[in-house]
Formats: C-alpha cells, structure tokens, sequence
C-alpha cells in the first residue's frame, strides 16, 4: 500500500511541473485544428468526386 501512496505523491509532484497552456493558446490550436481538418475534408471529397466522374466516364 505504501508504494501506492508514494506513487500518487510522485505523481502529483510531476503535475506540479507541468506549464499549461494558456486559454488563449488552447483556443488558438484548437481553431488551426478545426480549419485544417474542414481544408483537408474538402480537398478529399473534390479528389473522390473527380474520381466518381473519371470512373463514370470509363464504364
């Protein structure tokens, strides 16, 4: 059980430690997310559409 305790203390130790992000950055990063996966999304479905009227024209 001891180890168990020092563990959770070493833990909370490290925690301590740690530089979180302010508000600002996580909005900012979370933002960059957002418009680079609705950037990526919409270049995949102009490619998969190109490649519906490719294949359509084949066959």
């Amino acid at each position: 059980m001891g180890k168990i305790i020092q563990f959770f203390k070493e833990c909370y130790t490290e925690l301590r430690k740690v530089v979180w992000p302010s508000r600002d950055d996580v909005v900012s990063s979370v933002g960059v997310v957002v418009v680079s996966t609705v950037l990526v999304a919409a270049v995949l479905g102009l490619v998969d559409f190109l490649l519906l009227l490719g294949v359509r024209a084949i066959f």
